[in-house]
């Protein structure tokens, strides 16, 4: 990547006019381009070349970066409203920026420009920096990768575990959740639309909250506290509190949304396993692959799309939660989960019900025992209270293979786990469904989960009668692709 003010084409764009007169227009300065351009512009009138991270070999010719390039300004913030003053980063690249297909397909003036976003990052600007730091634009390449190899877009209200401070300083503030830009407008290019999605930094208490609630919920209580955050909520990486710190009361808001809503958080990657404890040990056929003939079979692409198409949008329709989201990729430690967007549910009209594949059946399954790191251990707990006692669904992904682990409520339609036959198996994909009555033993068996710091791994819980079993492993047993 370079830095440099943005001087040439590229950056300074066509200055004040149109550019409708002048005839090399559209190969100097790309359409796409142009409109966010001109959102900027009309943000920073006095900042026509802003400092610009370019990606010097781009995306479209077998560079790294997704991102073409990502503009820094320098943004007075609002005294009068509390807003400091900031530095506010702009990426181009996530939406179409030539209209010719080398990055993305061009679908029309109408619907989204790319992936329908770019993003932005406000950054509180320390007494005496002249100039902003840079390290937000290779975040934001980050981010922008996960998007371009996942094909998952953000919406406002998701939350990303990152694992990492930001800016990789000793910093707290080391996961991002997403919200609207409080300044800046949709555009509408020659090539759709391109709305502004800002990262906003948070702790590792804040994440875990917006999992166990949800990401609007969370990004209201930041609004309200200036320190981390504040209306514009700019991001402070030298903030030491949590919100939680900073008003004890706070946190009963959150435990009050919980217990009413529930939480949105309806799928994670996570390094999860499982085994059919029903089949003799003897029988060398591989739990998570179905045989056909003698060939064993891995789910076909077919299978994959369908279920990670039902799991990215099955999304509660009306009030009626339907068979289930997730995210398949994980990239660079990156976990992204999907909260459930109105959009999403309205479009996901083809999720009510999975199909099979015809090849694979479904195998009823007498006795199960789930394996999951610690990380992914510790949010069974919010499974079970905040998603199936809701009447929800939950699924574990894993990011090492196929496998999934889905658990259900009985009123979860489309699922193929029944009151009759709780665990059921479709190919690699696991599905369990847990009654009430069940959860609220699971909840009460599983209490230690909640309290990482006395506990010993490995760590076994188990329900005979249920023929349920449940064990939290060392993350070392999940890398090693044999376990």
């Amino acid at each position: 990547e370079g830095v440099r003010p943005g001087g040439g084409p590229p950056a300074g764009g066509p200055g004040s006019g149109s550019g409708s007169g002048s005839g090399s227009f559209p190969s100097l300065f790309p359409p796409g381009l142009h409109g966010i351009y001109g959102e900027c512009r009309r943000l920073y009138p006095d900042q026509p070349n802003p400092l610009q991270v370019t990606a010097i070999l781009k995306y479209w010719l077998g560079g790294p970066d997704p991102l073409d390039y990502v503009s820094m300004y320098r943004n007075l913030g609002n005294p009068a409203l509390n807003v400091p003053e900031h530095w506010h980063y702009v990426s181009f690249g996530l939406s179409d920026l030539y209209g010719d297909n080398r990055v993305h397909e061009f679908t029309g003036t109408d619907g989204p420009s790319g992936f329908g976003f770019e993003l932005t990052f406000r950054l509180k600007r320390e007494t005496g920096e002249s100039a902003p730091p840079t390290w937000p634009a290779e975040l934001m390449q980050g981010l922008a990768r996960y998007v371009f190899q996942s094909e998952n877009t953000f919406c406002s209200g998701d939350h990303v575990s990152w694992h990492s401070p930001l800016d990789n300083s000793e910093s707290r503030i080391q996961h991002m959740l997403l919200t609207e830009d409080p300044q800046m407008q949709p555009v509408q290019t020659p090539f759709g639309v391109v709305t502004f999605l800002q990262i906003v930094g948070v702790c590792t208490e804040e994440l875990h909250a917006a999992q166990q609630w949800n990401g609007q919920g969370i990004l209201e209580l930041l609004r309200t506290v200036p320190v981390a955050g504040g209306p514009w909520l700019i991001t402070d990486m030298r903030r030491g509190e949590t919100i939680f710190e900073i008003d004890p009361h706070l946190q009963e808001r959150v435990d009050k949304g919980i217990e009413t809503d529930g939480s949105n958080l309806s799928g994670v990657s996570a390094k999860c396993a499982w085994d059919d404890l029903s089949r003799p040990p003897e029988d060398d056929e591989d739990s998570r692959s179905i045989c056909i003939g003698t060939q064993p079979r891995r789910l076909s692409g077919k299978d994959t799309e369908q279920i990670r198409e039902t799991l990215r949008r099955g999304l509660e329709i009306n009030s009626k939660p339907v068979l289930p989201p997730i995210n398949a990729q994980r990239q660079n430690g990156l976990n992204l989960d999907r909260a459930p967007s109105r959009k999403d549910s309205l479009e996901s009209e083809s999720s009510a019900a999975i199909i099979p594949h015809e090849l694979i059946r479904t195998r009823q399954l007498e006795s199960v025992h789930l394996k999951f790191n610690q990380e992914s251990g510790a949010l069974i707990p919010l499974c079970l209270r905040g998603r199936l006692l809701h009447g929800r669904h939950f699924t574990y992904k894993s990011i090492t293979g196929d496998t999934a682990i889905t658990f259900v409520s009985t009123g979860v339609e489309g699922a193929f786990a029944t009151e009759e036959h709780p665990y059921a198996a479709h190919g690699p994909w696991l599905q369990i469904l847990l009654t009430e009555e069940f959860v609220e033993r699971m909840l009460e068996d599983l209490e230690d989960l909640n309290s990482p710091e006395e506990f010993k791994l490995p760590k076994e819980y188990s329900w005979p009668e249920k023929k349920l079993k449940v064990s939290i492993l060392p993350d070392a047993v999940f890398d090693n692709p044999l376990h």
